[in-house]
């Protein structure tokens, strides 16, 4: 079995650092992570950068919500795509839901396109799709998308984690939609693990759980490096 990938949630260089410092294998870079994470400002890209060696993968997302928002909210989110493109990303973060609870295929596209075929994550929008195998089927054959993270439920892994095995033994069978790899996150626990890692999900994602002292304490490298040994072990 390969050796599982750890993200972890990083608002600053200084939190970068001690991930990677705890044997997390990339970041996720987002700012005001009481919204669940929006863009970051080019410059917080530069200094984490510089300060790491491992992956980041950034964060495209105006609101809180997952409606991509008004024309001018949109345009500008596109520039500050096209401004972290320039500045050296090269993976993120994204996801959008139209009225319908079905995926927003036109903002995803658009978006897309900014990144220029970059790696990117469907991130948890797709726990309050109103139909998540029709979301997975549409969005299927996406330039760059390789990931969903997912919960597998709006409240967390708790209560779904039944969906998660369903939907990897579904990725396993190799089923159209499900090629992107499962990465869980929201409200995960290490009580999870043993159940995750059995049912063939390879990628895990942290960012509470990185920050025993709350959420506005910075990254604990201890507390990643419980999650890297329960990861491996």
């Amino acid at each position: 079995m390969s050796r599982p990938i750890l993200e972890v949630i990083a608002l600053d260089a200084a939190d970068a650092a001690a991930a990677e410092a705890g044997g997390a294998d990339r970041l996720e870079l987002v700012t005001d992570m009481a919204s669940d994470g929006l863009t970051p400002p080019r410059e917080t890209f530069a200094a984490i950068r510089a300060a790491v060696t491992i992956p980041l993968r950034v964060m495209l997302r105006a609101a809180d919500g997952f409606a991509a928002g008004d024309a001018r909210t949109f345009d500008a989110l596109c520039a500050a795509a096209a401004a972290l493109r320039a500045e050296g990303a090269e993976e993120f973060v994204l996801g959008f839901l139209a009225e319908d609870g079905g995926p927003d295929l036109a903002a995803v596209d658009a978006l897309t396109e900014m990144i220029d075929g970059c790696r990117w994550t469907f991130h948890r929008a797709i726990d309050h799709a109103a139909d998540r195998d029709g979301l997975r089927k549409r969005l299927d054959g996406r330039p760059g998308m390789d990931t969903y993270l997912t919960a597998g439920s709006a409240a967390g892994v708790d209560d779904g984690l039944p969906v998660l095995l369903a939907e990897a033994a579904r990725a396993a069978a190799g089923e159209p939609g499900y090629g992107p790899q499962i990465m869980a996150g929201g409200g995960l626990t290490l009580a999870h693990v043993p159940r995750l890692r059995a049912a063939g999900v390879t990628a895990f994602h942290i960012g509470g759980a990185a920050r025993p002292a709350g959420w506005s304490a910075p990254v604990s490298p201890a507390a990643v490096e419980t999650w890297r040994a329960a990861l491996d072990g």
